[in-house]
């Protein structure tokens, strides 16, 4: 299956979503017969599912998740025409997600021990690997605790591969009462179904945003908060709409303010709304968003590693990505329908990358008017300038090893990272100020980000780059204070408290 790494790079996790092709029509193709196929039925924009459950049963398919507020249902049938029978009245489109998705590209995390870092110091609440923690510093994390911490009646949905119950730094940091699997697009409370099995990058996340101050470990942005594992990948690597169609649903329906999603909607890198063959799931997915956002949960989403101009799509070189090994993707043409999932649903809070010296990320997409705020990702390259890679300057958090399966602290770096900073700066804020609504919050994130000024001329982050070559990550910035590469600035988490 041919893999390309998107939201985490370079000893990190690349979380993406498969999607389901439709033929001209909103149509999906024919399943094998007998195979049990999962397909995403979508009743009219408006309508209640009650006529496409209808159509469903008489088609033989099994509803497995009826989402009545937004129209949608999940269903599995090993009739080989389900497809072409469920057509017609109360259905809209239909998308079967067969062998269509994207295998976490695992990568490398680079383990550390307390010992590594025992001498490191600069914390005023003594996690003894707090030196290590230079996007901390960058935000003001320090400062901020000084003032809040973050309230445990804020919860932050983290969207991903599952989060580790019993790691020291986050046991406690954890609700488990909001926690489920969402594999298949059927929810599954059991504590064992949403730990962690195949991948540690949800676990990563959840420390960056709410790690415990303990004496332990690595200190999270916003402690005082709780996280609920929405665990959306399944143990193969994919993520399949219906699971993050359920992931959006259960957030909304369960209490959170906050969402952190750092993956895109695979195996299309960018969705096009205007072709048959993806748009079902863009409204599946758009249509889950647009719910939880009327529920109170504002959604954060990382902005993707391709060092990608997402303002001016020409081509798209990379898709689909789940094709076999030795076949190529064919370049296709794109215009502005075609979007990058969630990071450019309306109302998501899209968030680009920078390294230690605050400079963009050399792999961070990028885009005026698409990027909101930037934060802490990680550049091991940025200030080695060719020389081997620094590990240090990517971001240290919890970690759980999936083979040995023990808890510990690592490296990793990608948009996945700046995502849950972001997360964990907005629930600094809305613990100061918890009667926001979702679009007061996103605004009082810019509003409190510093600005970031476009780099002159050309950007090259690493001119000496030993195997990409000197253009390889070449960039241009455009825009005034509020820019390309960096949206209203860097998040700050003792502005959003003080």
């Amino acid at each position: 299956m041919k893999n390309l790494r998107r939201k985490t790079l370079a000893a990190a996790s690349a979380v993406t979503l498969g999607v389901g092709l439709a033929v001209t029509g909103g149509l999906a193709p024919a399943a094998a017969a007998g195979t049990d196929t999962t397909f995403l039925v979508l009743a009219p924009q408006g309508a209640h599912t009650a006529k496409a459950a209808a159509r469903v049963a008489a088609a033989k398919g099994t509803v497995v998740a009826n989402y009545d507020q937004i129209g949608v249902l999940v269903v599995r049938s090993t009739n080989p025409n389900f497809a072409t029978q469920v057509a017609g009245a109360g259905v809209d489109s239909v998308a079967s997600t067969a062998g269509l998705g994207t295998a976490l590209d695992e990568g490398e995390t680079v383990e550390v021990s307390a010992a590594d870092v025992a001498n490191a110091t600069g914390d005023p609440t003594k996690e003894p690997m707090y030196g290590q923690q230079w996007d901390m510093n960058m935000i003001h994390v320090p400062q901020a605790h000084a003032v809040n911490a973050g309230s445990s009646n804020v919860v932050v949905g983290v969207l991903d591969s599952g989060i580790s119950s019993t790691h020291p730094d986050l046991a406690t940091q954890i609700a488990k009462d909001k926690s489920t699997s969402c594999l298949g697009g059927v929810t599954d409370t059991t504590e064992a179904a949403w730990n962690p099995t195949t991948s540690d990058h949800g676990t990563h996340v959840a420390g960056t945003i709410a790690a415990a101050v303990n004496g332990v470990g690595v200190t999270g942005i916003a402690p005082g908060v709780k996280v609920a594992a929405v665990k959306v990948v399944n143990d193969a690597g994919f993520i399949y709409p219906e699971a993050a169609v359920c992931g959006f649903m259960w957030a909304a329906t369960h209490g959170m303010q906050l969402t952190n999603n750092s993956y895109f909607i695979d195996p299309w890198e960018f969705n096009c709304r205007n072709d048959a063959r993806q748009r079902p799931v863009w409204q599946a997915v758009q249509r889950a968003i647009r719910y939880s956002q009327s529920e109170g949960v504002l959604n954060i989403a990382s902005a993707g590693n391709s060092n990608y101009d997402l303002a001016h799509k020409f081509v798209d070189p990379n898709s689909p990505n789940n094709l076999p090994d030795d076949q190529d993707p064919e370049v296709r043409t794109i215009t502005g329908a075609c979007v990058d999932l969630p990071a450019e649903a309306p109302g998501v809070v899209t968030v680009s990358a920078v390294g230690p010296t605050g400079a963009k990320s050399y792999y961070s997409s990028y885009g005026q008017g698409v990027i909101d705020v930037t934060a802490p990702g990680g550049d091991r390259w940025f200030r080695t300038r060719g020389a081997s890679p620094t590990n240090t300057d990517q971001i240290l958090s919890t970690t759980f090893n999936t083979v040995t399966k023990t808890n510990g602290w690592g490296y990793k770096q990608g948009t996945s990272m700046s995502g849950p900073h972001a997360a964990g700066v907005a629930a600094l804020a809305l613990s100061a100020h918890p009667d926001m609504t979702p679009g007061q919050l996103a605004a009082f994130l810019e509003r409190t980000s510093v600005a970031q000024s476009c780099p002159d001329g050309v950007y090259n982050p690493a001119p000496l780059h030993p195997t990409a070559g000197p253009t390889a990550y070449n960039a241009t910035c455009s825009g005034g204070e509020r820019n390309s590469f960096y949206g209203a600035g860097m998040v700050d988490a003792y502005n959003v408290v003080r």
